[in-house]
Protein backbone atom coordinates (compact mmCIF):
# COMPACT_ATOMS: atom_id res chain seq x y z
CA UNK A 1 0.00 0.00 0.00
CA UNK A 2 1.61 3.29 -0.83
CA UNK A 3 1.91 6.38 1.75
CA UNK A 4 -0.86 8.60 -0.02
CA UNK A 5 -3.26 5.41 -0.28
CA UNK A 6 -2.20 5.03 3.30
CA UNK A 7 -2.66 8.79 4.28
CA UNK A 8 -6.15 8.93 2.84
CA UNK A 9 -7.58 6.17 4.27
CA UNK A 10 -7.05 7.36 7.53
CA UNK A 11 -8.16 10.90 6.96
CA UNK A 12 -11.30 9.28 5.85
CA UNK A 13 -11.36 7.05 8.62
CA UNK A 14 -10.54 9.88 11.32
CA UNK A 15 -13.58 12.42 9.69
CA UNK A 16 -16.25 9.31 9.37
CA UNK A 17 -15.62 8.31 13.54
CA UNK A 18 -15.63 12.11 13.32
CA UNK A 19 -18.76 12.73 12.03
CA UNK A 20 -20.32 9.59 13.74
CA UNK A 21 -19.28 11.09 17.51
CA UNK A 22 -20.55 14.32 16.70
CA UNK A 23 -23.96 12.62 15.13
CA UNK A 24 -24.47 10.47 18.32
CA UNK A 25 -23.90 13.35 20.88
CA UNK A 26 -26.65 15.05 19.11
CA UNK A 27 -29.22 12.32 19.26
CA UNK A 28 -27.91 11.72 22.68
CA UNK A 29 -29.10 15.29 23.51
CA UNK A 30 -31.86 15.28 21.28
CA UNK A 31 -33.88 12.56 23.23
CA UNK A 32 -33.05 14.54 26.90
CA UNK A 33 -35.74 17.27 25.73
CA UNK A 34 -39.00 15.15 26.49
CA UNK A 35 -41.13 17.26 28.19
CA UNK A 36 -39.60 21.12 27.55
CA UNK A 37 -41.49 21.67 24.54
CA UNK A 38 -45.02 21.22 27.34
CA UNK A 39 -43.55 24.39 29.11
CA UNK A 40 -42.61 26.80 26.27
CA UNK A 41 -46.00 26.21 24.95
CA UNK A 42 -47.32 27.66 28.19
CA UNK A 43 -45.13 30.21 28.39
CA UNK A 44 -46.30 31.16 24.35
CA UNK A 45 -49.83 31.01 25.56
CA UNK A 46 -49.48 33.00 28.39
CA UNK A 47 -47.67 35.86 26.58
CA UNK A 48 -50.35 35.50 24.23
CA UNK A 49 -53.40 35.85 27.28
CA UNK A 50 -51.41 38.85 28.95
CA UNK A 51 -51.25 40.65 25.02
CA UNK A 52 -54.79 40.41 24.68
CA UNK A 53 -55.88 41.27 28.20
CA UNK A 54 -53.64 44.66 27.90
CA UNK A 55 -55.32 45.00 24.85
CA UNK A 56 -59.25 44.40 25.82
CA UNK A 57 -58.55 46.46 29.17
CA UNK A 58 -57.33 49.93 28.22
CA UNK A 59 -58.19 52.07 24.48
CA UNK A 60 -55.81 50.37 22.85
CA UNK A 61 -58.18 47.67 21.35
CA UNK A 62 -60.88 50.47 20.38
CA UNK A 63 -57.85 52.47 18.86
CA UNK A 64 -56.03 49.39 16.61
CA UNK A 65 -59.59 48.16 15.48
CA UNK A 66 -60.25 51.86 14.38
CA UNK A 67 -57.43 52.27 12.79
CA UNK A 68 -57.89 48.67 11.07
CA UNK A 69 -61.28 49.53 9.80
CA UNK A 70 -60.02 53.05 8.61
CA UNK A 71 -57.54 51.19 6.20
CA UNK A 72 -60.20 48.16 5.33
CA UNK A 73 -62.52 50.78 4.17
CA UNK A 74 -59.23 52.79 2.03
CA UNK A 75 -58.95 49.47 0.25
CA UNK A 76 -62.67 49.00 -0.41
CA UNK A 77 -63.19 52.71 -1.85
Amino acid sequence: MSDLLLKTAVATKIRVNGWKNTTTEAMKRRAGDKGQTAVEYLGIIAVVVAIVLAITGTSIGSTILNKITALVNRVGN
